[in-house]
């Protein structure tokens, strides 16, 4: 069944701290919640579906829904890192149109950044049962290093250069200095970049996200209730997830599951990579977006390197325009998952809210795209298409 404009996002929040230490993480997701609901015009009594992932405390968001103290019909706690927040707007459309939930809630938050933690450069620790674990943890891989082989893999097969990947990170910060609430706001050039430590070769301190507390929410409802609501109308109209692991073996560093859920999405959707007015892509490092956008089919595997080149990303300057709240390079990446942060921005831009320096003219069609684990092991992939109806 075709979820497209089954439901609607009516509301979307994002906190504008980036360090909370005094804060829970229960307070921050009652916070961005009352904030989302407060967009959209509703209460939480008018919340019946709740949707929430791995950094909401209690087990399946039981903990969540008594602190909020909502009465729900339906619950969703689908993890896939990342791309959980994407996989929770589809999740939400397809209860809506079975008539599981008439508004769903779904929120984010988390405190990496007070809590010391040290995202992508210390190996995490996992249940030793899981099949993976048995043969990679004992040579202690990391997140950045794990980024930097899909990286350095890139570059073998396409000729790609440091110099291109230091554009996307150059591209967010041109858009992170009109955002307030922006960890990193100075515009940075390429070669501020390429002189950035280097973390893991290819990849360098700048071309990796931010580490911060704070989180998102966002408020999906049916379309009879986004009619009763004053505020400019953002249709889902097209959706997909994926999953990519090691292939039994066959591995392939050159794409992405980005490849799966972009098509679905596209398809549903109806419409082409050409017809997207402004993209929000996942920036865990500076690869991921250049692997998704080939992926998603921007541009030609392989091409990503000179798609992202001089200021192809930069809003007003270049052919598409991406992550103009600075996105995880530079703005936020709260509980290590910035997928919330890329539909929020996306729904910004098709509501014409986002900041004037940096807003896409006549927005109308917008692609949001999640990412979650690591491209060189397991990762889920989420893909939104959305419109301003």
């Amino acid at each position: 069944m075709s979820l497209k404009g089954k439901a609607y996002i009516v509301g979307a929040y994002e906190h504008p701290t980036r360090y909370a230490p005094e804060k829970s993480v229960a307070q921050l997701h009652a916070e961005v919640a009352a904030g989302a609901l407060k967009d959209a015009g509703l209460s939480k009594e008018d919340v019946d579906g709740y949707f929430c992932a791995g950094d909401a405390p209690g087990m399946g968001g039981f903990s969540m829904v008594d602190y909020l103290n909502l009465k729900v019909r339906h619950i969703d706690s689908t993890d896939t890192g990342g791309s959980s927040y994407l996989v929770h707007v589809k999740h939400a459309v397809q209860a809506i149109a079975a008539g599981k939930c008439d508004v769903a809630l779904i929120t984010l938050a988390g405190r990496p950044r007070s809590e010391g933690m040290a995202t992508g450069t210390a190996p995490r620790t996992g249940n030793p049962a899981q099949p993976d674990l048995q043969w990679e943890y004992p040579y202690g891989p990391t997140v950045v290093n794990m980024y930097a082989m899909v990286a350095m893999r890139h570059m073998y097969e396409f000729g790609t250069t440091s110099a291109q990947l230091a554009w996307v990170k150059v591209a967010a910060s041109y858009h992170a200095q009109h955002n307030p609430h922006a960890l990193l706001r100075d515009v940075v050039s390429v070669s501020d970049v390429l002189n950035s430590p280097m973390v893991a070769d290819p990849l360098h301190r700048l071309d990796c996200c931010v580490i911060t507390d704070g989180g998102g929410a966002l408020v999906v409802a049916r379309p009879e209730i986004a009619n009763s609501i004053n505020r400019p109308r953002v249709k889902i109209i097209g959706t997909g997830e994926a999953i990519k692991g090691q292939m039994g073996g066959a591995i392939d560093l050159t794409y992405s599951a980005a490849r799966v859920s972009g098509a679905a999405a596209f398809a549903e959707a109806g419409v082409k990579p050409a017809d997207i007015k402004y993209a929000s892509i996942y920036d865990s490092f500076t690869i991921t977006v250049v692997m998704q956008l080939e992926d998603l089919g921007f541009c030609e595997k392989g091409e990503g390197g000179k798609f992202v080149a001089d200021g192809n990303l930069i809003s007003g300057v270049g052919k598409l325009p991406f992550n103009t709240d600075g996105g995880g390079l530079c703005n936020n990446h709260p509980a290590n998952r910035g997928g919330m942060t890329k539909v929020i921005e996306a729904v910004r831009q098709l509501r014409e809210e986002a900041h004037p320096a940096v807003q896409v003219k006549n927005c109308d069609l917008a692609l949001a795209q999640g990412m979650g684990g690591q491209l060189a092991t397991r990762h889920g992939s989420a893909t939104l298409i959305l419109e301003r109806e």
